[in-house]
């Protein structure tokens, strides 16, 4: 009896509209995908779809809703760019997100009582630092000893979140907080200003649109740019071409722990105003999906920042409305990071039965 055995082909070249039209193909998997989930869960698939996508941008409160939860997410995925062009995975941008609010919101409880003009600034440049100095840990350890930049970032997240939880217990807890696990309220200086009366989103969505312009300027125009590429497509050809790998491994991290600790402190100035336990919903780690998702283009993943903070506010909606857990959020980011991964597998091999 004769068996067809399938197997992965490289093919010769790429699809360059496939390369593109992956995220889209992606997307729309997942919605058929969910809309199959929702339907043997008993719940109208239509309904359900439009709760999650539609319902939540549906006001002006929910786009402005929509924008704070982007802002981090474009922020930290664009950071990770400069790592994964260079083909180095940093996983810990969670923790590179927490101790920048650690740094920032140390500096803005210092100065509780301050209303000094240059305390914002100060903030955000010491959350900056913060991110910077974890980010370079990792990255110090893969230079000197070779060590895997996964495991060592990954595991350095749950170091920053004991931190965090540490001082907000203890000696940064609010003396007038009635033993919450929180800090004091940071002064009005400390805050980033609103843009919009009555409405969340704030004047970090203007660093956030600077520094992703920045980041196609310097991926597009720059020298660093061309390494970076070089770099992640032939380290071979990256040494012959007499590229420092050891500076451009510190640059993808540094930078992106600069961008993530700036979305962490950012977090926290902006709609929280303290530190607490839970400041981020899980950002590092989506982030991840954020930066695939726009095919480590600036501007691609200022669009998929959009996308998937969708899926944060339908999850809130669903559950609001709909009595679905809010972990639903999560299976719609697992499928898009599922089919996304397919996608790109399907794009550089083709299915062959020998």
């Amino acid at each position: 009896m004769n068996s067809f055995i399938p197997r992965l082909e490289l093919r010769d070249q790429n699809s360059t509209i496939m390369n593109f039209m992956s995220p889209v193909l992606a997307i729309i998997l997942t919605l058929a995908t969910s809309a199959i989930i929702f339907l043997i869960m008993g719940f109208n698939p239509i309904q359900t779809l439009y709760v999650f996508f539609v319902s939540p941008i549906s006001t002006l409160s929910g786009l402005s809703e929509l924008l704070v939860k982007a802002i981090p997410l474009a922020l930290i995925g664009t950071g990770l760019a400069f790592c994964f062009k260079n083909k180095i995975y940093n996983i810990g941008a969670e923790g590179q997100l927490t101790m920048g609010a650690i740094f920032g919101g140390g500096v803005a409880i210092y100065f509780y009582d301050s209303n000094a003009y240059w305390l914002l600034t100060m903030i955000l440049i010491a959350g900056s630092i913060g991110g910077v100095l974890w980010a370079l840990i990792p990255a110090y350890l893969k230079i000197k000893f070779n060590t895997n930049e996964i495991l060592t970032s990954l595991m350095l997240v749950y170091i920053s979140l004991y931190i965090l939880d540490y001082l907000v217990v203890g000696p940064w807890k609010d003396p007038l907080g009635f033993s919450y696990p929180k800090s004091r309220p940071f002064s009005e200086a400390g805050r980033l200003p609103i843009i919009f009366n009555g409405y969340r989103v704030h004047a970090g969505l203007y660093v956030m649109l600077t520094l992703v312009f920045l980041s196609w300027f310097i991926f597009s125009k720059t020298l660093i740019g061309f390494k970076l590429k070089v770099s992640g497509h032939s380290s071979m050809a990256s040494r012959f071409a007499g590229f420092n790998q050891n500076y451009l491994i510190y640059l993808g991290f540094g930078v992106c722990g600069a961008f993530a600790g700036l979305a962490g402190i950012m977090e926290v100035s902006g709609p929280i105003g303290l530190l607490y336990r839970d400041i981020s919903p899980n950002y590092g780690f989506t982030a991840i999906i954020v930066a695939f998702m726009g095919r480590l283009h600036p501007f691609g993943i200022l669009l998929s920042s959009l996308i998937i903070a969708l899926t944060y506010l339908g999850a809130e909606d669903a559950q609001l409305f709909l009595q679905i857990p809010s972990a639903v959020g999560f299976v719609f980011q697992g499928l898009i990071l599922f089919y996304l991964l397919g996608s790109e597998i399907l794009i550089k091999y083709r299915l062959k039965f020998i």
